[in-house]
């Protein structure tokens, strides 16, 4: 028996463990913190509040219900989503490293951002910042798009350059942008915008994002045979009726438009996209249809316990989640390259 059809057997197995780890893990780290509550409790406080009863005002359950459970389903939508547009992204481009980094995406989101936060315009409310995040990153990949197209084809190798170069240019704004600010409160609140934070979640700011990494998902998943093909290239793709020029632009737009709605409510994390594509195609193969639902099940637990950690560490104040991702993130990938270095060798 091939390792391709261990893994497909294997499939439903993985896939229903890691979701399992995954309630788990939501579980756990919605009792962990300066109110400790046992899993158990929790539970009951959520089935109790999700089928509909208010419940009384003890400190247990508005803690749970109120501000953890929130942020806690928060980092689930968030490390779903980042993962699922590192996957795609680095198929489309056709390189191991890509993540919507590498595109400019965070960094055009960031420049929105800042922009608000530096002038104090509340057009939206609320919902200011994230809209501007959003509009920020919509444009850095249009630009990018832009500046990527060669005799009006899409080349993926291109498409980097410009993206890493984009990058770099949005990132000079924003430190533009910082530098001019004498707002020390804005300051502070724009350094842990840039490296992420889940801090002060409310339920509202869940049902977009959600919507948006759900319904992406469902899309991207429809196409995943396609992806499958996109990955040989661009002949294989004109030899299968595939077409690649038209696919690879509609799976960036799909991953710009990821990745702006989680970014403009979390700030920008790292790390997620790039490393969880490569776990999941390692744990169930290179076929999309397996390895993209894999990746967002392990996004969502890697970006879990990432947020426990940046409310412990150095409690009771808070690190940026995007250190913390950093952290776990780099020894990660240098072991996932690592693997894939020795498997090379073997092969030749």
């Amino acid at each position: 028996m091939t390792v391709t059809a261990t893994r497909t057997r294997g499939y439903p197995a993985v896939l229903g463990a890691l979701g399992v780890v995954l309630v788990l893990s939501v579980l756990v780290a919605t009792g962990i913190g300066p109110v400790s509550v046992p899993a158990g409790e929790v539970l009951g406080i959520l089935v109790h509040r999700l089928s509909g009863g208010t419940g009384g005002a003890g400190t247990a359950e508005v803690v749970i219900w109120r501000f953890r459970f929130p942020r806690v389903l928060l980092a689930v939508v968030v490390g779903a989503g980042l993962a699922l547009a590192g996957a795609v992204v680095q198929s489309v481009v056709r390189n191991p490293v890509a993540d919507p980094h590498l595109l400019g995406l965070s960094s055009g989101a960031s420049v929105g951002a800042v922009l608000v936060l530096t002038s104090g315009a509340t057009l939206f409310g609320t919902l200011t910042v994230p809209v501007t995040a959003f509009a920020g990153a919509t444009a850095a990949m249009v630009l990018v798009l832009a500046l990527a197209r060669q005799q009006g084809r899409l080349q993926p190798l291109r498409l980097v350059l410009v993206g890493v170069a984009c990058a770099h240019l949005f990132s000079g704004v924003t430190s533009f942008l910082l530098a001019g600010t004498n707002d020390a409160a804005a300051q502070q609140q724009i350094i842990f915008w840039l490296l992420g934070g889940l801090s002060g979640t409310q339920w509202q700011a869940l049902p977009v994002p959600a919507l948006v990494v759900a319904a992406t998902t469902v899309v991207l998943l429809a196409r995943a045979r396609r992806l499958n093909v996109l990955v040989l290239g661009d002949d294989a793709c004109a030899a299968l009726g595939v077409p690649a020029p038209r696919l690879r632009w509609q799976l960036l737009m799909l991953t710009t438009l990821l990745t702006g709605t989680v970014v403009a409510v979390s700030g920008g994390i790292g790390f997620v996209g790039l490393i969880i594509g490569h776990l999941a195609r390692m744990v169930v193969g290179a076929d999309h249809r397996r390895a993209l639902p894999i990746a967002a099940v392990l996004g969502a637990v890697f970006l879990v316990w990432s947020d426990v950690l940046a409310r412990l560490v150095i409690a009771p104040a808070e690190l940026p989640i995007g250190v913390v991702t950093a952290f776990l993130g780099v020894p990660l990938f240098l072991l996932v390259m690592r693997g894939r270095g020795q498997r090379l060798e073997g092969a030749a």
